[in-house]
This record gives structure tokens, C-alpha cells and sequence, in this order.
């Protein structure tokens, strides 16, 4: 992002500040689409004005917004995966058998050769 022009991260930034904008505005219940189009105008407006003179700072927010934002994905992806694992009974691990799994069955193998299954 510091080898960036600072249009671009103005634009960037700017998306950011929308996205953080209509997460919050739709968690509150308050999601209307008359207020997100005058935020978005108003934002992308002085942020292409003012790109100059802010660009260090814009460097600063999309640094941090990219960590916080890729955290919560991070952390959102590993608990669906959890959660799928845990609903379909899957032992990633093959510790214990289970009644119900959806692995096959690494004993019962008609080729000899093959010793486990993963």
C-alpha cells in the first residue's frame, strides 16, 4: 500500500470506511439505502480531495482495517469448520470410532497394500 498513488488508497480506504459503515448501520437496525449512498458520496468525495494530504494516514487505517478484517474472517472460516465438523461427526483425527462418520473404513480395505486412508 506505501507504493500506491494516493488516489488508489484513497479508494481503498474508502471502501473500507463503506463496508465498516453498512456492517454497523445493519447491525443497529437502522440500514437504510437513501443513508448509505449520501455516506458513500460524501466518503469517496473527501477522500479524493483531501488524498494528498492524508496519504500517510490512509496508509495507517488500511494497514490495520486489512489485519482487523482478515482476523475476523480467519477466525469466522476456522469456527464454520469446526461447527461442520462437529455436526457431521468427523474425527479429523481418528482418535475414536464413531457410530455415524463419514470416513470410510481403513480395516475393512480389500487392497492389501493400502494401510490407511486419509
Amino acid at each position: 500500500m506505501e507504493l500506491s498513488s494516493p488516489r488508489f488508497k484513497a479508494l481503498a480506504v474508502s471502501a473500507g470506511f463503506t463496508f465498516w459503515f453498512i456492517i454497523i448501520i445493519s447491525a443497529l437496525g437502522v440500514f437504510s439505502i437513501e443513508s448509505s449512498i449520501i455516506f458513500v458520496v460524501v466518503v469517496f468525495s473527501l477522500m479524493q480531495l483531501l488524498a494528498l494530504k492524508v496519504s500517510k494516514a490512509l496508509d495507517v487505517f488500511a494497514k490495520y482495517n486489512t489485519k482487523f478484517f482478515l482476523g475476523i474472517l480467519f477466525v469466522t472460516v476456522i469456527a464454520v469448520y469446526g461447527l461442520l465438523f462437529k455436526l457431521l461427526r468427523i474425527d479429523q483425527l481418528r482418535l475414536k470410532k464413531q457410530k455415524k462418520t463419514y470416513w470410510l473404513p481403513s480395516e475393512k480395505s480389500p487392497y492389501s497394500r493400502i494401510f490407511k486412508e486419509y
